[in-house]
């Protein structure tokens, strides 16, 4: 029995960027892919007509506005490449999915912000709402999650989700420039926008680690409870000190289910320097899946970028082929309600601490009697001469304890003469 060609879907893209301009690359070489079916660009929407883009959009039926390319009826399937949380790209969404529409998106912010609210819409009006390039770019963690590991109880999902902040904090320490000199750099070579605070904040990471919480935990997403801190005040002395412990400081991600919910946060951690997230550098990312029965699953690659990102985008097409029409989360009505809950702030953990002292007899003994004073013991410790200014930088790896006796003993060190400058704290992972 011969195989039958299935097709043509008709897409229609808005949003001719980098990742737009990166599909229709994709749809016109799709003879070389593995697609079960033909693709067809029924019309392409973008904020200017007129501007320069590697790719001929001249073919294309144009719509100045995304919604009416969203509403057309020669479209089956709506793909929105805008970006943002609201405005035209949330309105366009919406308007695809009340007219029946399959939707793809790779908006992060917007499936943050809104996810819930444009699945159950999807749900309403049985269409599909695929959002793959939303995170990771390359990675397909997304499927992984919702269908692959459909079988498996997840515990915790972590990982590196910001290609930036690793690149930053890679180059940093391996060329011994600063963090300034290396975000120039990352700029330059296109890995930073040029503002690149989304990325450094941590908020870029935040978005895609509830997103893949909500999925792996079947969790009501709530942004407001998430916990995010950047690397934008890592400096190189805390690379450098780090390092002589043994460990790395990376931006991670996590999502954790707990006894009240599901904690969702982004800070910057200290990793010992063979765990697996740890030996990650440059631009990647990656993402670590715990869980029953099958421990722990580990996905590696470009997390951004115009082809991953467009390569993400085309699976989701794919799909939509043969749609198999399921809750955008992955959340069914037998499935245990969890809600997103605000990290506490009050884990036992273990602790990398990095102060700078006066250079003067008793500085260490003051320091380290702050801390036994709190209940926090000292495992490892290093010193380095004193700088130019007679500041002395002292790295410290602590034994597990609470983070309130650690912000206790802070509060304590905060009083003592020969402190320079605020104290460094970053949690240490423990997961091997």
């Amino acid at each position: 029995m011969k195989g039958r060609t299935l097709g043509p879907l008709k897409i229609g893209i808005a949003g001719l960027g980098h990742v737009g301009c990166g599909l229709i690359e994709l749809v016109e070489r799709q003879d070389k892919l593995r697609l079960p079916g033909v693709v067809e660009i029924a019309g392409v929407s973008a904020r200017s007509q007129s501007r320069n883009r590697p790719v001929d959009t001249d073919k294309y039926r144009w719509f100045d506005d995304a919604a009416t390319l969203a509403e057309d009826p020669d479209v089956d399937v709506f793909v929105e490449l805008i970006g943002g949380s609201d405005g035209p790209a949330k309105f366009a969404v919406e308007s695809a999915l009340k007219a029946g529409k399959h939707v793809i998106t790779a908006n992060k912010a917007l499936m943050a912000k809104h996810g819930m609210a444009l699945a159950a819409l999807a749900e309403e009006k049985g269409v599909d709402l695929l959002f793959e390039a939303a995170v990771a770019g390359g990675i397909p963690v997304v499927r992984v999650l919702r269908d692959s590991l459909a079988g498996v109880e997840i515990k915790r999902v972590a990982g590196i989700l910001n290609g930036t902040c690793n690149y930053l904090t890679t180059s940093m320490l391996e060329t011994g420039r600063s963090y300034d000199e290396v975000l120039a750099e990352a700029q330059k070579l296109g890995y930073a926008e040029a503002d690149p605070t989304l990325d450094v904040s941590g908020m870029d990471a935040a978005h895609k680690a509830a997103i893949l919480s909500a999925i792996a935990f079947s969790a009501d997403l709530d942004f407001s409870k998430v916990k995010v801190s950047g690397v934008d005040g890592i400096d190189l002395l805390d690379l450098k000190l780090a390092d002589r412990l043994g460990l790395r400081i990376k931006l991670i991600a996590e999502g954790l289910l707990t006894e009240d919910g599901v904690v969702c946060r982004v800070e910057p951690m200290a990793l010992s320097a063979n765990h697996p997230l740890a030996r990650v550098n440059g631009s990647l990312n990656t993402v670590r899946i715990e869980g029953d029965p099958v421990g722990a699953i580990t996905l590696t690659g470009p997390g951004a970028g115009a082809g991953p990102t467009a390569s993400a985008v085309m699976g989701d097409v794919a799909k939509l082929f043969r749609p198999a029409i399921r809750p955008a989360f992955g959340r069914a009505e037998h499935h245990v309600a969890r809600p997103f809950v605000a990290a506490m702030g009050d884990e036992t953990s273990a602790f990398f601490l990095r102060v700078r002292l006066a250079d003067q007899p008793g500085a260490l003994a003051a320091l380290t009697e702050a801390l036994a004073a709190e209940g926090v013991s000292v495992n490892q410790l290093v010193q380095d001469s004193a700088d130019d200014s007679g500041a002395s930088p002292v790295a410290i790896v602590t034994h597990r304890c609470p983070r309130s006796h650690m912000q206790a003993a802070l509060t304590r060190l905060g009083k003592l003469t020969m402190l320079i400058d605020a104290p460094r704290l970053i949690r240490i992972e423990t997961a091997s």
